[in-house]
């Protein structure tokens, strides 16, 4: 499962106190600390989900760009097994209920936020995505077992979950494959 934690906010002092927060508040089932990456841009964001995996993303809902609904739905596309909070200081009923039901979060935290409250439901979303991985991870050995999951599907599966994308291939018109999208910004 992979180690990193995606933050996004548009406010640079708001998204220093997140990351300083999961950096020393948050520690794997091996004492390992996460590897905290934050951006104040949704755009540089989900780039950077496009070239590895994360196991949480915390994003801000009012951003400039676009919503944190908007961001998470399209880093959902992306990243399905990615845990998915958002933060909102408005109480904005309908974009929680977009959030909900369009980006699937696992939890909407107010702001200002206390750490402990953020730190809890962090962890929560962790824990029930390390098992929910494990669960599939177990079926597909099962599916295997039975016949009904080829070694090579299982696999394919397998490294998707470490490097989503991975196992795409974007062809082009003459037959070739592309290795990167021309209108991709290279970070």
């Amino acid at each position: 499962m992979s180690r990193r934690i995606l933050l996004v906010d548009d406010e640079p002092h708001i998204l220093a106190s997140l990351q300083r927060l999961m950096r020393n508040g948050l520690r794997d089932a091996g004492g390992e600390r996460y590897q905290v990456e934050g951006f104040t841009d949704a755009m540089t964001a989900l780039a950077r989900a496009r070239e590895c995996a994360f196991a949480l993303v915390v994003s801000d809902q009012r951003m400039p760009a676009m919503t944190g609904v908007e961001f998470l739905k399209e880093l959902r596309q992306v990243q399905p097994d990615c845990g998915r909070i958002i933060l909102s200081g408005y109480a904005d009923l309908s974009a929680l209920m977009a959030a909900i039901n369009e980006a699937a979060i696992d939890r909407f935290i107010s702001k200002p936020w206390t750490d402990f409250e953020l730190l809890s439901a962090v962890r929560q979303v962790l824990h029930i995505r390390e098992l929910m991985r494990e669960n599939q991870r177990l079926a597909d050995q099962v599916r295997a077992q039975r016949g009904q999951l080829s070694a090579q599907e299982a696999e394919l599966r397998r490294l998707e979950r470490l490097e989503p994308g991975i196992t795409h291939v974007r062809w082009g018109s003459d037959g070739s494959f592309i290795l990167e999208d021309p209108g991709e910004a290279v970070q």
